[in-house]
């Protein structure tokens, strides 16, 4: 089985979001399992330098993007057993930032074209090409207009994946020939709600679709998660699945993590009482153990719960619990969080910035993690935050609710702490569940105990990628 996936970013090479975690460790589990998996990627300008000296070039293309060709350069790079490959084209790559340029359009029309034209150059014929997120959505496209009736190309599926269904890649109608090379005859494929809307086209052309949960499967078939692609999604809900994404317990581990103050494992979780005084003093809360400790690592947005968090902070922090919130995002929430922070010295904590090790640090000293959005496709936070014995509080939610079984008072089971309804009320009902917890240390030690010894693996994960595969392979 061989398998191309294609994504717009990947660590360690390039990252912005989650995407990044899933095109940089699935493809491993992928290959442990003794799937032959490569990933695609284009090669942008913050590509570290020392990553660079480590590629090979392969050659160079020339790609068509609609009535012009382009450069293209195949440089391939080595990551534990996976083989990358990064597509060199300077005017499109070369650039701060991976995504927000005015020509995005015309740069991933280019990138998924290439991923199609270089196949025959590096002498990797995929069985199936995983394509990801609106940026790599032209490749499915491309390959049902282009390649499929070709003889090298033909027997290839493609598996589209949802990763955020909010981004669509929504364009005019008159980049459809000019900038993305199709002809005004196929505009039906593409065409949705007056516009140019490449994810239409995706579901459309590929293979299969899937998401990175099964409960954000279900709900994308949901106008309020949707954002209007549901009567697509419902015609072909035959080919729609969602498998949960894992993440990287090597990586994340309490064990060994040399980020954190005091490491700690599931059978001697001292070190974690060590890693929460300091973080209290590195933040300015008051150093205690007999407060609960509760954190947010998150984008400050609508869509994360910040305004369920801004409405309920005052009942929060007055109740005696420390909260301390890294993130940045929109200006109201930003503000909003640094009032409290004045409102509450010692007892609030808000960092406006992004900065990964002070997340890792917050992860490990925490007791619990709040986690409220409004939508969450897969999330991996609440997944950290499991992997360190810090107890999720979270809404019941895409990857969320598949992630996080509520604590059960009679059974003790559980890994952590839910609520349903989008509202305050609900989010401090469960708050307020986590604080009884918290206060019948056998309780809260058993919740921790259940939450380290989780297990969310890529493993898992890549199991069930591998039957899809070969489902899709036998089709």
């Amino acid at each position: 089985m061989k398998v191309l996936f294609c994504a717009s970013e990947a660590l360690p090479f390039a990252a912005t979001g989650g995407l990044a975690d899933v095109a940089g460790s699935l493809p491993q589990a992928l290959r442990a399992r003794l799937i032959g998996c490569r990933v695609v990627m284009p090669l942008y300008e913050s590509v570290p330098q020392e990553l660079r000296d480590n590629m090979k070039f392969l050659t160079s293309i020339s790609v068509p993007v609609a009535w012009r060709r382009q450069y293209c350069g195949i440089f391939e790079a080595k990551v534990g057993n996976v083989i990358y490959y990064l597509i060199d084209n300077q005017y499109y790559f070369k650039r701060q930032g991976l995504y927000g340029h005015f020509d995005d359009a015309e740069r991933f029309a280019f990138f998924s074209r290439a991923v199609l034209e270089m196949l025959p150059y590096i002498e990797f014929k995929p069985d199936v090409i995983h394509a990801n997120d609106w940026q790599t959505a032209l490749v499915p496209i491309y390959y049902r207009l282009f390649y499929a009736n070709n003889d090298w190309y033909s027997g290839i599926k493609t598996l589209f994946t949802i990763h955020n269904i909010q981004y669509q890649g929504q364009y005019g109608f008159e980049i459809l020939e000019d900038v993305f090379g199709i002809p005004k005859s196929e505009q039906s494929l593409l065409e949705y709600n007056d516009c140019v809307n490449l994810m239409k086209g995706a579901i459309e052309s590929a293979n299969w679709v899937s998401t990175v949960s099964p409960t954000y499967a279900k709900e994308i078939l949901d106008p309020w998660f949707a954002h209007k692609l549901d009567p697509i999604l419902r015609e072909r809900a035959w080919k729609l699945s969602g498998i949960l994404n894992g993440i990287d317990v090597a990586g994340f581990d309490p064990a060994t993590d040399k980020r954190i103050a005091a490491n700690y494992t599931v059978e001697d979780r001292s070190g974690k009482a060590v890693c929460k005084a300091k973080l209290q003093e590195e933040l300015g809360l008051e150093v205690r153990d007999d407060r609960p400790l509760m954190v947010m690592v998150t984008r400050l947005t609508r869509q994360k719960g910040m305004d369920l968090v801004m409405y309920a902070l005052d009942r929060i922090l007055s109740g005696g619990v420390q909260v301390a919130v890294l993130g940045t995002g929109d200006r109201d929430y930003e503000d909003g969080l640094r009032y409290f922070q004045d409102k509450y010295p010692g007892t609030m904590a808000a960092r406006i910035e992004f900065d990964p090790a002070l997340s890792q640090r917050m992860y490990a000293a925490a007791d619990m993690f709040l986690m409220p959005s409004k939508f969450e496709p897969c999330g991996l936070s609440q997944l950290i935050a499991l992997r360190y014995g810090t107890l999720p509080i979270v809404r019941e939610t895409g990857g969320l609710k598949d992630s996080i079984t509520p604590y059960n008072k009679f059974t003790g089971e559980g890994l952590g702490f839910t609520f349903r309804q989008y509202n305050h009320i609900d989010m401090l009902g469960a708050v307020d569940r986590a604080i009884e917890a918290y206060r019948q240390p056998d309780i809260w030690k058993g919740l921790m105990k259940n939450a380290m010894s989780a297990h969310f693996t890529w493993e898992k994960s890549a199991g069930k990628y591998i039957e899809l595969y070969e489902r899709l392979s036998e089709r």
